[in-house]
């Protein structure tokens, strides 16, 4: 793996992905990113080693931590494709447009664990579902720090399928810094910072009128831009 290559954070995936398919599969600078970004120590010092080499599966690790096999996920949802706010999108179609763009750098990204366990969903699947999710990425890591902490959230029964997975970064700490999400957390890593009202999972998670999608689009893109100046400085440092 050429660690030579220069880490572009401003590189939308959509660009090297088919026209109309998913980035998150397809995108071949996107894998690589994410090779050279969490190819490192786990908390407990044992390499995150990732490869691509098993067909059908996106990234997988086998350590003497055990076997994992992970996806990739565009964790920042615009809801264009809710239908019950397109009056809303359609008002505002340069900001969504930026919002999409954005949404698609490495900022936005995660990996998920991206086998099912039995017949249930992953952790993706799930968060994309429920009512109370619907794939906001600020209330699904609410529910991994609830998870950490023994608390009840709308995604306790998916996230305790992949204990494993979070075992590997020790706590909700470990996890937060690991993938280099630093600023959706509190500096003590004691709570989330929501993209929009926080009520215990009671509001829609959906922004249903201008003011209120402005507001969390703002704070989405904030963290989004945070988060990949964040990467080009661990990378800098990190990459010689």
């Amino acid at each position: 793996m050429d660690t030579n290559k220069p880490l572009d954070i401003n590189f939308d995936f959509r660009m090297d992905t088919p026209q109309g398919k998913d980035p998150d599969t397809l995108s071949p600078t996107l894998r690589r990113y994410h090779k050279l970004l969490w190819n490192k120590p786990l908390p407990g010092g044992v390499l995150f080693e990732l490869v691509d080499t098993t067909p059908g599966v996106y990234l997988n690790h086998c350590s003497q931590l055990g076997a994992f096999s992970l996806a990739s996920d565009t964790v920042i949802p615009d809801f264009r494709k809710e239908a019950r706010i397109s009056h809303v999108i359609n008002q505002i179609p340069e900001e969504v447009a930026t919002f999409i763009r954005k949404s698609y750098t490495i900022g936005g990204m995660i990996l998920f664990p991206g086998n099912r366990v039995g017949h249930y969903m992953t952790i993706n699947g799930a968060r994309g579902f429920h009512p109370r999710i619907k794939n906001r990425f600020d209330l699904t890591v609410e529910c991994i720090r609830r998870y950490h902490f023994n608390e009840t959230s709308p995604l306790s029964t998916v996230l305790a399928r992949y204990a494993g997975f979070f075992r590997l970064f020790h706590d909700f700490r470990g996890y937060i810094e690991f993938f280099l999400l630093q600023d959706l957390v509190t500096d003590d890593c004691s709570a989330v910072k929501f993209f929009s009202p926080f009520e215990d999972f009671n509001p829609a998670p959906v922004p249903d009128s201008i003011p209120k999608y402005l507001a969390y689009r703002e704070l989405a893109v904030g963290f989004i831009e945070a988060r990949n100046q964040r990467i080009q400085t661990w990378w800098t440092i990190n990459r010689l």
